[in-house]
């Protein structure tokens, strides 16, 4: 059985920049890895109506915290037995985006602290009745918000299908977000966190995470 390791951060951060270089790392190495990318746009009807709904569809959809929460955990719920046989066949499956986005950004949104409400309803929600399975560790990707809302805009302007959504262009949002994050990250919520900043190597990364399927 794999592990299950998470990378988190805001939009615009890098993320995908990082799990493709650490994955190409680690194949090089011998490991068996597979990744996914939460919310599954394309692929699932939820991560769909909750992007469309960010982008101002589905009338007030989008104002109601816990529903646009739910949406983005229910993707999650419906990729469970994916995730179950990714880790089934390797030997660490490398997550860009996991629950904890949706604790961070829906307590950024409340303007609540880690623990707050919609925090414990979001952790009791899907790893207690969705049952999904808990990473072994968790990378925040910490990166100031103006870099990544920076980034983000000039992926929006190069490919017109990442568009900023509703959450990419709230500065202020961003901003609590990154709080939340730093927050969940001392707090080890559901488990292990490390903090990986502008400038770390990522063959640092790499070999933090092979340690994890060698002890």
């Amino acid at each position: 059985m794999g592990v299950l390791v998470v990378i988190e951060g805001l939009d615009g951060a890098g993320k995908r920049t990082l799990t493709e270089d650490v994955s190409d790392r680690l194949r090089a190495g011998g490991v068996r890895i597979a990744s996914l990318a939460f919310p599954r746009y394309g692929r699932s009807v939820h991560a769909d109506l909750a992007a469309e709904a960010l982008h101002g569809a589905h009338g007030d959809l989008a104002a109601s915290v816990n529903a646009m929460a739910l949406l983005f955990a229910l993707d999650r719920a419906d990729a469970r037995d994916e995730l179950t046989k990714s880790l089934a066949d390797n030997d660490i499956v490398l997550l860009d985006r996991y629950v904890a986005s949706n604790a961070a950004y829906n307590a950024a949104r409340l303007e609540q602290p880690v623990d707050g409400k919609i925090v414990s309803w979001i952790g009791e929600l899907e790893y207690g009745r969705f049952d999904l399975p808990t990473p072994a560790l968790q990378v925040l990707l910490d990166v100031s918000p103006e870099l990544a809302a920076e980034r983000a805009r000039r992926r929006g302007e190069l490919d017109h299908t990442r568009a900023l959504d509703a959450y990419e262009r709230d500065a202020a949002l961003q901003q609590r977000t990154l709080a939340v994050y730093r927050e969940l990250a001392q707090r080890n919520w559901y488990g292990p966190w490390w903090i990986f900043r502008s400038g770390d190597d990522p063959a640092t990364l790499a070999g933090r995470l092979a340690d994890l399927i060698t002890h």
